[in-house]
């Protein structure tokens, strides 16, 4: 019975064009990337559709320091944080982490974890006690969603950047502990919650900010700080999480928050006590990231990254009004083209893929029904010869489709 459910539950997803496979790449992480399945040749493409924001993942000094830290310390770790696996490379990066957020969340401490889905459901569910309630952005990415699921508080959702109706709920509410709950630059959207607002209300109403800045970190701010640093905002009421496989270039994720609920977490938080410690090599590799982000270097990739998204939005704004779509209002390295059917999406990025470039097709439940998209993102080391290849493609695709 199972088997024939779910073999139902396959031709169903493959009749709504909602069918999701997983691709094979052969090389590095880069714009530039060999991908294919594991018994055949692999490809070449340029890819638009790796969150590697600043082009760190295949960085020389990147690599060099997880090669190190895999001498200095194993493979593993060994253990959890509180058994045994806690090694100096963890805490020089919590260090590190701590002294970046010092300036925005008064006295600061971070906390490390394997993933940014780890890090999401460890805070809501050590925070999302009984007695409070969690006001959720209606576009929180999934871990956000499921980490407010298994929480034992209150859930209730707030319209997207939508913060009359959040005030409205805030208001309402009698709970004693109210914790907004938000990305900072949207997943799907790519656009940036309004947080200065958000601050505001937190103050008014008594309440915290959950705030995921796994698209933000390393790319938003002068110093790649990320959305606190680039909007100016400081308050102990901010619970950050950022995200370390990105803009980062290698793994994890961490909290900063106060003192008092980073000695919380490590006390309760469940994903954080019962999960072996990452590789100490991976917290090492991230020291050089992280020195890389704040330094010149750092600032160049953000400018570069900020000319391709100029460039990219100047000439799909053309594109999409020609065929119908639309683009989305994102000034940030995540540009949906939104075509809204899904087969037509699937169509789309096949074609360009045919032409050797690779952009991926995101579709329902990821989005809300009917704005299937393009999800396109840039990266530092695009160039502009990469973003107008990508733009003649699109063009192409256009032209093919009236033609038909």
């Amino acid at each position: 019975m199972l088997l024939e459910q779910l073999k139902q539950a396959a031709a169903q997803r493959q009749q709504l064009a909602l069918t999701r496979r997983r691709r094979i790449a052969h090389t590095a992480c880069a714009p530039h990337q060999a991908v294919g399945a594991a018994d055949a040749q692999p490809q070449p493409l340029l890819t638009f559709c790796s969150n590697d924001y600043l082009g760190l993942a295949n960085h020389p000094k990147v690599i060099a320091a997880l090669a190190e830290g895999a001498h200095r310390y194993g493979a593993g770790s060994g253990a959890s944080h509180l058994v045994s696996g806690h090694s100096l490379a963890h805490a020089q990066l919590e260090e590190e982490l701590a002294r970046w957020f010092a300036p925005h969340i008064p006295h600061a401490q971070t906390l490390y974890f394997c993933t940014g889905y780890m890090a999401n459901m460890a805070v809501l569910t050590a925070l999302g006690t009984a007695g409070a309630t969690l006001f959720c952005e209606s576009l929180n990415h999934a871990s956000l969603i499921d980490g407010a699921r298994l929480a034992r508080a209150d859930v209730q959702r707030y319209p997207h950047c939508d913060t009359a109706a959040l005030e409205a709920l805030l208001a309402a509410s009698t709970s004693e502990r109210k914790l907004i709950v938000t990305d900072s630059v949207f997943s799907m959207d790519g656009d940036v919650a309004p947080l200065r607002e958000l601050l505001a209300l937190a103050e008014r109403y008594d309440a915290w900010i959950i705030v995921d800045d796994a698209h933000g970190f390393g790319v938003l701010g002068e110093q790649g700080h990320g959305v606190l640093e680039a909007l100016g905002l400081s308050s102990e009421r901010f619970i950050y999480i950022g995200t370390l496989g990105k803009a980062a270039g290698v793994a994890g994720a961490f909290v900063a928050a106060h003192e008092a609920v980073i000695e919380h977490l490590v006390n309760t938080a469940r994903p954080y006590i019962y999960t072996t410690a990452a590789p100490p090599a991976v917290a090492h590799a991230l020291l050089a990231s992280l020195t890389i982000i704040e330094g010149e270097e750092g600032r160049q990739r953000r400018a570069q990254l900020m000319r391709c998204i100029a460039l990219l939005r100047e000439g799909l704004a053309r594109l999409a009004a020609s065929a119908g779509w639309s683009l989305g209002e994102s000034q940030t390295a995540i540009q949906p083209l939104i075509v809204g059917d899904n087969a037509a999406s699937l169509a789309l990025s096949a074609a360009l893929e045919a032409g050797g470039i690779r952009v991926g097709a995101i579709r329902p439940p990821t989005v809300p029904e009917g704005t299937a998209r393009l999800r396109i993102t840039l990266c530092a080391a695009h160039d502009e010869a990469d973003v107008q290849r990508l733009l003649d493609a699109i063009s192409g695709a256009i032209a093919c489709k009236e033609a038909a």
